[in-house]
């Protein structure tokens, strides 16, 4: 089962059923891949989907979270602080840490992944992301 990242802008737009990415939640959901969070990666999931779709839906989406079997609770113990914006560092810890196969996001900002050999992290988007379940499932 795969191992993965999800960026806080990913998941957001993944929760909504009348959204094009749902897919992802539900794919969450059935168990078809294994999603790697830190308690600092689940307190930005919540400030960021109350702020976009209010406290009940924070809380819900977070009660769901912390509930499904394929949900790995990391621990960072360092911080490699790879990426410029600092905030974005802690899905870089979190995807090292847990040895994920790639953190999916749409943020630019982790481009620079790509001219990192070590430790090395893959980035993709949510289009490979729907390839690769496609051909796993």
């Amino acid at each position: 089962m795969q191992k993965i990242v999800l960026d806080t802008n990913v998941l957001l737009v993944s929760i909504s059923d009348r959204s094009k990415h749902h897919w992802i939640f539900k794919s969450l959901l059935g168990g078809d891949y294994t999603l790697c969070v830190t308690t600092d990666i689940l307190t930005e999931y919540a400030e960021i989907i109350e702020q976009h779709m209010g406290h009940w839906a924070s809380e819900n989406t977070l009660a769901t979270l912390e509930n499904l079997p394929n949900i790995e609770l990391v621990t960072s113990y360092y911080r490699f602080g790879l990426l410029k914006d600092q905030d974005d560092n802690k899905f870089v810890d979190c995807a090292i840490a847990c040895n994920a196969n790639f953190i999916v996001s749409h943020d630019n900002d982790f481009n620079i992944l790509k001219q990192i050999d070590f430790p090395k992290v893959i980035v993709i988007n949510t289009d490979s992301f729907q390839q690769l379940l496609n051909n796993t499932i």
